[in-house]
């Protein structure tokens, strides 16, 4: 079990470095690490899936992104597009991971990652604001 758990923190590790080497923009590495394990846990990614998987799923992340980018803020546009994508890497991804459930857990997981971090960072601004106001005390 240590072997696996050393393996898979290895690999995110592994592939991590690699998405911050092919990706310019701005995007926190530890961001990018906490999804990639996130989604290799979600998937029950063995190391042969993940080979194949996350050079297929960082493709799609960067068509994601030239689309958003190409929808100059018309939502219809971005959301049609987008479902194009979609549905191409969903037949990719149902290729790498055997089937069209677990291809399925691809988009779902990646919501869940997003909801799961848009819920942290609520979390941590309210504890901000809280520590904050703490330490304001009132003159007399």
């Amino acid at each position: 079990m240590k072997k696996l758990i050393f393996i898979l923190l290895l690999f995110v590790s592994a592939f991590s470095i690699a998405q911050q080497q092919h990706n310019n923009n701005n995007t926190q590495p530890n961001l990018q690490g906490l999804k990639i394990a996130y989604m290799t846990k979600e998937l029950s990614l063995s190391s042969e899936d993940a080979q194949k998987f996350w050079p297929s799923y960082f493709s799609y992340t960067d068509e994601l992104r030239l689309v958003k980018k190409e929808s100059n803020d018309d939502v219809i546009l971005y959301d049609e597009k987008a479902l194009t994508v979609r549905k191409k890497y969903l037949n990719e991804f149902k290729n790498i991971l055997g089937s069209q459930a677990r291809a399925n857990k691809v988009f779902a997981s990646e919501r869940e990652f997003g909801n799961y971090i848009k819920q942290e960072f609520e979390n941590r601004q309210k504890a901000k604001a809280q520590r904050l106001q703490n330490n304001i005390k009132p003159t007399q």
